[in-house]
């Protein structure tokens, strides 16, 4: 049975590390030591985040990362034991607990940018070209999307984003972009026009379509005048995607 004064003292003293201004550390307790280990609890809390979030680090100055950070420290109870996990508990955070009327309209979508560079680069799969033409004809053949090549879509264009340029409104058009990651391990990130994303779209949905098949759909999704520019224009993009490996090739017969 477990010790429910050991597991109160438990609670109390873990209620401390994350909010020492309004939990006080159980009876008992070295004050001088439970700062400390307040100290170093949050320090290690603000440095990952703070790791994992450059960009958006750089947006705020030490006192407000300070208390951004504290908030999510003292607040968000997190579904996982595992450090590695904090930035998508940070992201969780943001999304459905912080309400703060001075962020930027864009946070969330900033965060959510850059974590996707850290899912990527732990992800374990390994590029496989079996079953593959990495040299077939990308119009003639069924193109094979890379597995490491996730879409994104964002109303804000969050790879833009800096210290010199906070939008406050989102524009028109929403961002679309690739982030990606080749068989040496490289990451990359490319914008795509509305064309693009929708190519990747359908390179994920439809995968017996041949490239041409792909193109000729969005040409009359378009209601284009000249259906072979748009299936020449997309060719290119499949070209492009096919040397940073994006797209693999073509699937074999």
């Amino acid at each position: 049975m477990v010790n429910k004064t050991f597991q109160q003292v438990q609670y109390a003293f873990t209620a401390h590390l994350r909010d020492p201004d309004h939990n006080p550390p159980p009876a008992g307790l070295a004050r001088r030591r439970t700062d400390l280990y307040c100290e170093l609890a949050f320090t290690n809390i603000r440095n990952f985040i703070s790791d994992n979030f450059p960009v958006l680090r750089k947006l705020y100055d030490d006192e407000r990362w300070t208390a951004l950070v504290r908030s999510y420290f003292s607040y968000h109870r997190n579904r996982t034991p595992l450090f590695s996990r904090l930035a998508v508990e940070f992201l969780d955070y943001l999304a459905n607990e912080r309400e703060e009327p001075d962020d930027p309209a864009f946070l969330w979508e900033l965060a959510h940018y850059e974590w996707m560079e850290s899912e990527l680069r732990m992800d374990v799969r390994e590029l496989s070209f079996e079953g593959i033409d990495r040299a077939g004809k990308l119009l003639h053949g069924n193109p094979v999307l890379s597995p490491l090549a996730w879409p994104l879509a964002y109303r804000f264009p969050v790879h833009r984003i800096s210290p010199e340029y906070r939008p406050k409104e989102p524009p028109g058009e929403r961002t679309y972009l690739v982030i990606y990651r080749n068989d040496q391990d490289d990451i990359g990130f490319m914008e795509l026009n509305i064309v693009a994303a929708r190519l990747m779209e359908l390179l994920g949905k439809q995968l017996d379509s041949t490239g041409r098949e792909l193109m000729t759909q969005i040409a009359r999704e378009l209601h284009h005048s000249d259906p072979d520019m748009v299936v020449q224009g997309g060719h290119d993009i499949l070209r492009q995607w096919h040397e940073r490996q994006i797209v693999l090739g073509t699937r074999k017969s």
